[in-house]
């Protein structure tokens, strides 16, 4: 059964190039910019493209999604790599998409990986794209902001394209096993829970999910005619075991409950232990760093504010290199929280103050601290009787900024933790400082 399906000279192609989509209607994922009445969808049926970058992670259908345009267009496609290509050959092809404006045809340029092209290479189609001669569309895993020159940058429409969801990967491989282009005309016994586990190790990266199914099936069992995957069989061709759950269900709450408590309670083996069982289990890692951020501020806040810096520049180091590697970053910011002193009167201070906020009169801002910008608003007296405090030796005032009826609420109250404890010192000076002067 292998011999003929692998050796067939179809099948010897691989899965993803063979079950590469022809038509918008075939194309999986980017609703937001492919779906009815999105911008994206009416500028290729209509053949009135702009150049553009499409910039994403690997494997979510940026070079389909240009060929697709070329299928549809009325203009001449040209396919270009930047990994193999120089200034020679960008000038040869501008040349070539030069004289096809002057017989009146249009020209698409498609670069994939254009990040890898530098200055001097991305200079040479700025001409071109100014005049017409080319519509340039650019793919790539970088941030464009900084991987693409300005000028150029400014003539195109950036298009962000997400990462894949399990459901739409798990969709896909089920249409891998039922197309013809892909094995329908093979006998496989592949179960739904096994599909996710491919869906889920692929982590939105459809490439990465049909190469893997393709793997799995090739390895599978032969039994009676009909090759058997199981989940023993998917576990060794991705070398790793299965910790997958639901993303949406009880086992991810129950496991960033684990993770954020373990930091809490300063126990940086569980902390680190539970991120590793999140991670290896599919998690989003950009979902991990929005909670991190979240946990720097709500446990730790002024107790030591670099924990706010040290995991944002965590999130941006995952969004920008991903897993596997991002997991190491993810680690770090993990050590430090659990470590850091904690405090979580800034969270505290908050819920006070959005109760105050929700159940109170809402009282006019005081007219003190209001703008008059215009001459109506001075004769309303709005800004009378502001204090400017840089006027003040001590950089304060007596100016009373709280609405009447909650003056004297104390809404933020430091603890002695950390750097929190010179933040309490320095609210009792200033304290002092206005029951003197006051």
């Amino acid at each position: 059964m292998q011999t003929s399906l692998f050796d067939d000279e179809l099948m010897n192609e691989p899965l993803a190039n063979r079950l590469r989509p022809n038509t918008l209607k075939d194309y999986i994922g980017q609703k937001h910019i492919l779906g009815e009445d999105k911008v994206l969808k009416r500028l290729i049926e209509s053949d009135h493209l702009p150049s553009m970058i499409f910039w994403g992670p690997p494997g979510v259908g940026k070079t389909t999604l240009a060929r697709i345009i070329a299928k549809h267009s009325q203009a001449n496609f040209i396919d270009f790599s930047a990994v193999t290509s120089g200034i020679k050959e960008i000038r040869a092809v501008m040349n070539q998409a030069e004289s096809a404006r002057r017989m009146g045809e249009r020209t698409i340029l498609f670069v994939d990986e254009i990040h890898r092209f530098n200055k001097a290479q991305q200079d040479a189609f700025l001409p071109y794209v100014e005049k017409g001669s080319i519509v340039l569309i650019g793919a790539t895993t970088e941030n464009p902001s900084f991987e693409i020159n300005s000028a150029l940058l400014s003539r195109c429409k950036v298009f962000v394209l997400h990462a894949l969801s399990e459901a739409e990967v798990t969709d896909l491989l089920k249409h891998a096993l039922n197309a013809s282009q892909g094995f329908a005309n093979v006998d496989i016994t592949i179960d739904e829970e096994a599909l996710h586990m491919i869906a889920g190790f692929a982590n939105g990266d459809a490439r990465t999910a049909l190469n893997t199914l393709e793997m799995v099936i090739l390895n599978g069992a032969i039994q009676e005619g009909s090759i058997i995957v199981n989940k023993e069989i998917i576990e060794q061709c991705i070398s790793k075991k299965s910790l997958l759950y639901d993303k949406k269900g009880e086992e991810h709450y129950n496991l960033i409950s684990a993770l954020h408590k373990s930091m809490r309670n300063s126990d940086v083996q569980a902390a680190i232990y539970w991120l590793a069982r999140m991670l290896e289990a599919g998690e989003d890692p950009l979902y991990v760093a929005r909670r991190l951020i979240r946990f720097a501020s709500e446990d730790i806040g002024m107790a030591d504010s670099r924990a706010v810096e040290i995991t944002t520049a965590v999130f941006d180091a995952c969004h920008d290199i991903g897993m596997p590697e991002c997991s190491v970053h993810l680690t770090h910011a993990v050590t430090y929280l659990s470590l850091a002193p904690k405090s979580n009167a800034l969270y505290l201070a908050y819920e006070k103050a959005k109760q105050d906020a929700l159940s109170e009169i809402a009282e006019p801002v005081p007219l003190q601290l209001r703008n008059a910008v215009t001459g109506l608003m001075k004769q309303l007296d709005y800004g009378k009787g502001y204090e400017y405090a840089h006027e003040s030796e001590d950089k304060l005032t007596t100016m009373v900024c709280l609405p009447k009826s909650l003056q004297g609420r104390v809404y933020y109250q430091p603890t002695d933790m950390g750097s929190e404890a010179r933040v309490k010192e320095r609210m009792k000076q200033i304290d002092a400082w206005k029951k003197k002067h006051d």
